[in-house]
């Protein structure tokens, strides 16, 4: 394997892209629905902040953690439709076998068919990049900050063209991976959700509420008994949605001093990824109640829910290495070779 067959077979791919006009459109389309997205919350901040004075003077953060959400959700829907018919779709044309008689290894096909695809991704992240220079100079956002959370999103697109090409070798109809793709954002997405919702109820603990002297004097309480979830045993369940590595991922916002309590405090007011990391890192947390500067330093989630994605990614690339491994071996049923 050499990088001059990788960059062979990604020069093939992206003259193969280029022939047709409709990615100037789908790029075009790409920064006005961000653009849209964008002035809408600028908008709405504006108004809440007339209307409570929250995030005075930072409006950056809920407008870069809002619009880097908006995005990653674009990209969830944009990077699947990379990849997901990159393999079988030549093997349909008749186009792969000529590619794989040719000295051109089958790590070389992969990886210049998932480099192809992991770039075009980005470009249509780096159309993202005058937004986010927007919400730096709107104050907050530190330029650390918005690197970090740029490249997590880059991350996370490149394993979902490697999901998706892994899903185009082992399936024949290009139909067929696409769809598959799709079901497998929504798994990671939708469906962690819906699977750790639904385990809470295993994790359900008795627990005895035992009132104040007061309270018992004032309003005759007794001690009474009620169940809690304990998502601490099954938040791992949650760990590969890529919102919650987002959210979780993203560094602390700076710090100002709180005028009620004379402590540091990071600036989290309306601010969407620190929303989530929280709510992450409290899945772990085993103590009772919140507690902002006890979650904060609560163990971290993402690097397992990023660390199972980047492994799945690289499970798929492996996956369209073997499937394109030549002589074949066997083919599935009205499979074509050129």
């Amino acid at each position: 394997m050499t990088l001059s067959g990788i960059k062979i077979v990604a020069e093939q791919e992206f003259r193969v892209r280029l022939r047709t006009g409709r990615w100037r459109w789908l790029l075009a389309a790409w920064f006005v629905v961000v653009a849209g997205f964008a002035a809408l919350l600028r908008y709405s901040l504006a108004i809440v902040r007339d209307d409570s004075g929250i995030a005075d003077g930072n409006t950056g953060i809920p407008l870069f953690g809002g619009v880097m959400l908006f995005v990653l959700a674009l990209a969830l829907l944009v990077a699947p439709a990379l990849t997901a018919q990159s393999i079988n779709g030549d093997r349909e044309r008749g186009t792969l076998a000529t590619v794989q008689a040719t000295p051109l290894s089958a790590w070389e096909i992969t990886l210049g068919k998932f480099a192809a695809a992991w770039i075009t991704g980005l470009v249509f992240l780096g159309l993202t990049l005058p937004f986010v220079v927007w919400a730096l100079f709107e104050g907050g956002l530190g330029p650390l900050r918005a690197l970090a959370v740029l490249a997590i999103v880059a991350l996370l697109i490149g394993v979902i063209c490697a999901m998706a090409q892994g899903l185009s070798a082992l399936f024949a109809r290009g139909i067929t991976s696409t769809l598959m793709s799709y079901l497998l954002v929504f798994a990671l997405t939708v469906g962690t959700v819906i699977v750790f919702g639904l385990s809470l109820s295993l994790t359900m603990t008795e627990k005895t509420y035992t009132p104040t002297t007061s309270e018992q004097a004032d309003y005759g309480m007794e001690p009474y008994t009620y169940d809690v979830p304990q998502p601490q045993y099954v938040w791992w369940l949650m760990a590969p949605n890529p919102f919650i590595v987002l959210g979780d991922a993203a560094p602390a916002p700076p710090s100002r001093i709180n005028p009620r309590t004379g402590e540091e405090e990071p600036i989290v007011e309306m601010d969407p990824l620190s929303t989530i990391g929280l709510m992450a890192r409290s899945m772990r947390a085993e103590h009772d109640g919140y507690d902002r500067d006890a979650l904060a330093t609560s163990p971290a989630v993402w690097p397992y829910g990023l660390g199972f994605n980047v492994l799945l990614g690289a499970g798929a690339l492996w996956l369209s290495a073997n499937r394109l491994r030549t002589p074949v071996r066997g083919l599935t049923r009205g499979v074509r070779i050129a």
